[in-house]
């Protein structure tokens, strides 16, 4: 959300989507909760601040104000393995760089989207981004608690397909 998209919004409006956009705590060692304390994600191998870090870039990456938190969080708790534990560690390290030099104290600390954007994209071509999109890509949209979401009610096949089930049930064309 733009500082311009702001003009407009409700005092609720504003507050709600601070919330939904991501404010995490990292409470304590290993995990990271949400505000309302729904929900949490344990880490083992990498920091909570890293894992808050992928959280974030994951709302940025595919932004969907109508998917809860936990579904980022599950789309990138794959990133907290040995495997990944360097490429995750200087990744975050290069970007939470960036945002100091563009005088944030860290990339999670950029309060506008818009900002954080601008830093993605200055580190859009790297390995770590590259890694973290295109695991979201199949993190984030196979989870089948999100395709309701989305309107998307699952694989058709085995119920003889879409043409008896709701392929001309759509109302916005």
């Amino acid at each position: 959300m733009t500082k311009h998209e702001l003009r407009g919004l409700t005092r609720r409006q504003l507050l709600s989507r601070s919330f939904a956009a991501g404010a995490l705590a990292v409470t304590g060692a290993g995990f990271i909760a949400a505000p309302n304390a729904a929900w949490a994600v344990e880490v083992t191998t990498i920091t909570p601040e890293q894992m808050a870090t992928l959280l974030q870039m994951a709302r940025d990456i595919y932004p969907h104000d109508q998917v809860p938190d936990q579904h980022y969080a599950v789309a990138v708790k794959g990133y907290d393995t040995e495997e990944q534990k360097a490429l995750v560690a200087e990744g975050v390290a290069a970007l939470d760089a960036a945002a100091k030099a563009a005088g944030f104290n860290s990339y999670v600390a950029a309060g506008w989207e818009e900002d954080r954007v601008k830093l993605l994209q200055g580190i859009e071509k790297t390995p770590f981004f590259q890694t973290v999109r295109s695991g979201l890509v199949t993190g984030l949209y196979n989870q089948k608690e999100v395709w309701p979401i989305f309107g998307y009610q699952g694989e058709s096949f085995s119920q003889g397909g879409y043409i008896e089930r709701g392929f001309n049930d759509i109302d916005w064309l």
